[in-house]
């Protein structure tokens, strides 16, 4: 079910405050940014061996990244398995009795399908699914 641990997400208050540290301090190479409007996020994704870090800083008072930001401060908001075949996978939890955040697959960042499993039903940590479209088309301002 799951190929690999895709990327791992990463509440942040300001990108641009908490690149030096990855990069800088961690040698993590920077693959780029983008806006996902839908979700009211500024991501950015750092190459961390097999697996990326993905930023998330959020553009109003209003992302769901600002609301956990209030109510946790900054850290580890999810962690994201690559998977084929998302709508399947979905069925399959669903079956298996896993509440979905998503249960239909929606536009990510990089052009990724990804779907959220809610972490009531994932001993409370916020999994994402995320089937890769293509290359992602990520760009540093």
């Amino acid at each position: 079910m799951v190929n690999k641990v895709d990327h791992i997400g990463v509440a942040v208050q300001s990108i641009r405050e908490a690149l030096p540290f990855y990069e800088k301090t961690l040698g993590l190479s920077f693959i780029g940014e983008e806006v996902v409007e839908t979700q009211q996020v500024k991501v950015a994704f750092l190459q961390a061996g097999e697996t990326k870090i993905e930023l998330l800083e959020p553009l109003s008072s209003d992302s769901p990244i600002q609301k956990f930001l209030d109510k946790k401060g900054e850290g580890i908001h999810h962690v994201a398995f690559g998977v084929t075949s998302i709508k399947e996978r979905i069925a399959q939890l669903k079956t298996e009795g896993i509440r979905m955040i998503d249960e239909q697959p929606r536009k990510g960042a990089a052009g990724a399908n990804i779907a959220f499993m809610h972490p009531a039903s994932t001993k409370g940590v916020l999994y994402e699914l995320c089937e890769k479209q293509t290359k992602g088309g990520l760009a540093r301002d």
